[in-house]
């Protein structure tokens, strides 16, 4: 009889590596037997799923369709035996978290080392970029993101909210002047984040009025981190996400401009989420890495003192 499990692995398989002999050699069987099982799993469904020919391996509109389908269930499969596991053993496994760059630098570091004296069993692979991540593509089990997400299948845990700060150095303030009223700011090099386009704006928000401030940059970057750094060297004028830039604000390396207003370049509606997938048991790796990380970062003080201790305590 037809395992019908292993023939759904196997035409998943095949529909990433539109090839038999890979997916056998992944598997460990021969080709000839995923070729045949995956016939009978075509005549059992009695729908076409792929076309084969001498050089490659093409997926029917049908065969896309149950692939996507496929990746979800399969997945929900694995986590259920992985979740069993763990229910009757001490949480263990790799752990792989995607984040945005500021807060994987300057808040994560510490606090994995941390969480792993805790865990020993349990390995975190840390990967940072300045963009969402797809978590199942992409094999992820959390992304830390600045927005909510809005995908389907996935939900959040908002670790804190947060807004953003103009901020100056001294010595620039000091050379070129301190703008006290948005329009002011447009006279000033601005040090911006990159993103899509080229018309570079920031929004101010005072009560409910907002006003749009065009800004000519003197730098343009896609990382937050090289901004701080900027701004510190006294570049300009930098937009950057309050806890990252407190303690700079508190030692007067920089100084917080136009602080009656609300500002930012995309939405003011900003934070720090944990996305996952959802699913209908959370993981105990998952659930103890997101309990210890909002222990040490949610809520207004947390958040203004996490971040930078690796680089304080290196010091």
């Amino acid at each position: 009889m037809m395992d019908r499990l292993r023939a759904m692995e196997l035409f998943l398989s095949i529909s990433k590596t539109e090839s038999f002999s890979e997916t056998a050699r992944q598997f460990g069987v021969s080709a000839t037997s995923v070729s045949r099982t995956i016939t009978e799993f075509e005549n059992a469904l009695n729908v076409k799923l792929l076309l084969r020919s001498t050089r490659q391996v093409v997926l029917t509109e049908a065969g896309q369709e149950y692939a996507r389908q496929l990746e979800g269930i399969l997945w929900n499969i694995n986590e259920a035996h992985r979740n069993i596991t763990e229910i009757r053993a001490a949480p263990k496994g790799t752990l792989r978290v995607h984040s945005r760059m500021m807060f994987g630098l300057g808040v994560l570091p510490p606090l994995i080392a941390a969480f792993r004296q805790q865990y020993p069993d349990i390995l975190v692979e840390l990967v940072l970029s300045e963009s969402k991540t797809d978590l199942r593509r992409n094999n992820f089990d959390i992304d830390f993101r600045i927005s909510p997400p809005v995908e389907a299948g996935l939900k959040r845990r908002i670790l804190f909210k947060s807004e953003r700060y103009l901020v100056a150095s001294p010595a620039y303030l000091a050379a070129r002047g301190t703008p006290t009223r948005p329009a002011e700011v447009a006279q000033h090099a601005c040090l911006a984040y990159l993103l899509p386009g080229d018309q570079y704006c920031w929004r101010f928000k005072q009560d409910e009025i907002q006003e749009e401030v065009p800004i000519k940059p003197r730098h343009v970057t896609n990382n937050g981190v090289a901004l701080l750094e900027l701004a510190r060297l006294g570049e300009g004028i930098a937009l950057l996400d309050d806890y990252t830039v407190h303690n700079d604000i508190t030692r007067g390396t920089l100084v917080r401009l136009c602080p009656d207003h609300r500002v930012t370049n995309t939405t003011f509606e900003e934070g720090m989420y944990a996305t996952i997938l959802d699913t209908a048991m959370i993981p105990a790796k998952i659930r103890l890495f997101l309990d210890f990380i909002a222990s040490h970062v949610s809520g207004k003080t947390l958040r203004f003192t996490a971040y930078g201790k690796a680089a304080a305590g290196a010091g």
